[in-house]
């Protein structure tokens, strides 16, 4: 059993945290979820949603999987020192750190993606790639893999993300079963990226 733990924070984007839960929750008897934020309690985001979610330091389960997701509120907590001292030492002692969208904005100004391929969303990309000279920043992709570090485009590519990761650990079968009974397109290809130009 892994267990994955959602970092979240206030104003986060709404699919870039639901759509890969959805994928993992796909398969309870391999994925364990858990959502942490700083302080814990209630968060909300733009959309209306009011998640509850456990403090960082009171976290039940070990992180296998960290999921740092983006959003309006990345502005907010990518100067706050606290949350990034705090996404360092999760990231660190996770086996894997899957990022949506400006998530890895929020990596990379924590300095975890130094000397690292990386990729983020592409409205936000002049944004993004501020944030660090010290990554590699590869716009044309759907999602980018290097090492233990998974990072996806905007918004619905961390779904094609969370699924090439499954079938990554997992095998092709069983992503394709999940992306049937989710009636999901997924794409295959992380280097097929049909927003590249937007």
């Amino acid at each position: 059993m892994q267990t994955l733990t959602a970092l979240v924070f206030d104003n986060f984007e709404t699919l870039d945290l639901f759509g890969p839960i959805e994928m993992f929750g796909c398969l309870p008897e391999h994925y364990r979820i858990q959502f942490a934020s700083i302080a814990g309690g209630i968060i909300h985001n733009h959309h209306g949603v009011a998640l509850q979610t456990v403090a960082v330091a009171e976290l039940e389960h070990q992180t296998n999987i960290l999921l740092i997701v983006g959003g309006k509120g990345t502005r907010q907590v990518i100067e706050d020192s606290q949350f990034l001292q705090t996404l360092t030492k999760l990231s660190d002692n996770a086996d894997w750190v899957l990022s949506v969208c400006t998530g890895s904005a929020l990596l990379a100004k924590a300095n975890i993606l130094d000397g690292k391929r990386a990729t983020s969303n592409k409205l936000s990309w002049q944004w993004v790639i501020k944030q660090s000279d010290k990554v590699n920043w590869i716009q044309q992709a759907r999602w980018v893999v290097d090492g233990k570090f998974y990072t996806s485009s905007g918004v619905s590519a961390g779904m094609d993300m969370t699924l090439g990761f499954i079938a990554d650990r997992h095998d092709i079968a069983t992503v394709r079963q999940i992306a049937n009974y989710t009636e999901y397109r997924w794409q295959e290809d992380s280097q097929l990226d049909d927003f590249y130009d937007c």
